[in-house]
């Protein structure tokens, strides 16, 4: 018989393929989430195994996390050394440490060296041993706000830890969504040309102003650029998503800029020209008006107006603007949507799109997909023949950045000097370059609204 947990492997992705990551389960009621985190990190690819607290078996029961991760739980440390076997430099080492949930007690314990149960014991070895730290607090949020708890976190965040919080509601801060947990578990560990890469992602519909309250828009969900976000995530980029109007929800982690207009994309575009020239590409299956018009003040009066003319004028170009503003090395990525077009004339309308702004690469596919959940799209890059890419939108997204993360991982690195520890904790990484032109590393993401920073996940400052 197939365990349940080996049915499921991979049926997301197999990004996480060959990874293994250990389940610290401390003694919190968000334990009971603990199967449905497992098993979404299964679902990516994973080998899991868990710890548990004594406090934790009290919430949930070892056999629930047999079942969830495949192998026994590991409720008390014994002569098998289990926290070094699991941790430890040599052959099963994990690749990850997740503590999940994370109490209050539990992170004061690791950032003062206590490891009086399995689950801190792991931490300690974890911390010695250099292993990467995900830590998904639960707890009361007046205990989130004592100082000792802040201090504690910290503490920890400066030796590497990657914090994921969740949302505070009805008094508690709650642990994160097993999506949001297991988005930071990729994000942290993956590895190739985007970890670490800034990319730029501008999706959704253009609306035109008609009045106050009517609009000019274009048939878009925006499914397409938030799967790009997610995938870009999931492969180790910081990504912001530039988003027009949506039919689909966006994920908490990934930060969103919002533009109305064409004009306000652009005025978008020019204010962020320093994070537009240090992305290593901009993707952008944005829908956008091709004519805009002059708004009316206020509503037009719909009685007593039986007829109304819109006069319609060419809107400004986005994409040779883009160019502009993020030049090469940067990788512009531009999508043509058609009607009722044939392969033949989707790849010649590409690569005249492509000529036109002088984007890399043309993503090309027919309006008939628009709103589906599957694509079947027409890959341009310049100068190499096209090819198709099929199936499902997410899966589409992650191949398009895979392809194209070939291209950037082809480009030789710069050689690194001695110089200040980044952001993460470590020297800055080697940059790729063509003609000697380095590929711009990824700055800070921005918070998803000016008034309040993000709790995102992802690694935190050093």
């Amino acid at each position: 018989m197939v365990h349940p947990s080996r049915a499921i492997r991979g049926s997301a992705s197999r990004l996480l393929a060959g990874r293994r990551i250990l389940v610290g389960v401390s003694g919190s009621i968000a334990a009971v989430e603990v199967p449905k985190i497992v098993r979404e990190l299964i679902r990516h690819g994973a080998e899991v195994r868990a710890v548990m607290s004594s406090e934790a078996t009290r919430i949930v029961s070892p056999e629930a996390i047999e079942f969830a991760t495949g192998h026994p739980a590991v409720v008390q440390l014994s002569g098998g050394v289990e926290h070094v076997a699991l941790l430890g430099p040599g052959e099963g080492q994990a690749d990850l440490y997740l503590v999940a949930p994370a109490t209050a007690n539990t992170i004061a314990k690791i950032a003062h060296g206590i490891d009086d149960t399995p689950v801190t014991s792991c931490a300690s070895v974890a911390l010695g041993a250099a292993v990467p730290i995900l830590l998904a607090p639960a707890m009361h949020s007046m205990m989130g706000q004592n100082p000792a708890v802040v201090e504690s976190v910290g503490k920890l965040r400066a030796w590497g830890a990657t914090i994921v919080f969740g949302p505070t509601a009805e008094g508690e801060a709650k642990i994160a969504s097993p999506e949001e947990i297991a988005a930071a578990v990729l994000h942290r560990l993956a590895p190739g040309p985007w970890q670490g890469a800034r990319v730029t992602v501008v999706g959704g519909a253009s609306r035109e102003p008609i009045d106050a309250v009517r609009s000019v828009t274009n048939q878009s969900s925006g499914a397409t650029a938030v799967a790009l976000a997610v995938q870009a995530y999931y492969r180790g980029a910081e990504v912001e998503l530039w988003a027009g109007a949506l039919e689909v929800p966006v994920p908490s982690w990934i930060p969103v800029r919002r533009w109305g207009a064409v004009a306000d994309l652009l005025t978008l575009a020019r204010g962020r020209r320093a994070e537009l020239e240090r992305s290593a590409a901009v993707l952008v299956p944005a829908a956008l008006s091709d004519f805009v018009l002059t708004p009316r003040a206020g509503k037009i009066a719909s009685r007593g107006t039986p007829r109304l003319a819109l006069t319609l004028v060419r809107a400004p170009r986005v994409l040779p603007e883009l160019r502009r503003l993020a030049p090469a090395p940067t990788r512009l990525v531009a999508f043509k949507l058609l009607a009722g077009a044939g392969p033949e004339a989707l790849e010649r309308a590409g690569r005249e799109l492509a000529d036109e702004t002088g984007a890399d690469w043309v993503v090309a596919n027919d309006v008939g997909t628009v709103g589906s959940a599957e694509a079947n799209v027409l890959v341009l890059p310049r100068g190499e023949a096209r090819r198709w890419i099929r199936g499902p939108k997410g899966e589409v997204a992650g191949k398009i950045l895979d392809d194209l993360g070939r291209e950037l991982a082809n480009l030789r690195p710069v050689p690194t000097r001695p110089g200040p520890r980044g952001a993460r904790g470590r020297s800055a990484r080697p940059r790729p370059v063509r003609g000697g032109r380095p590929l711009r590393s990824a700055g800070p993401a921005s918070p998803r609204t000016p008034s309040k920073p993000a709790r995102r996940p992802g690694r935190s400052s050093a």
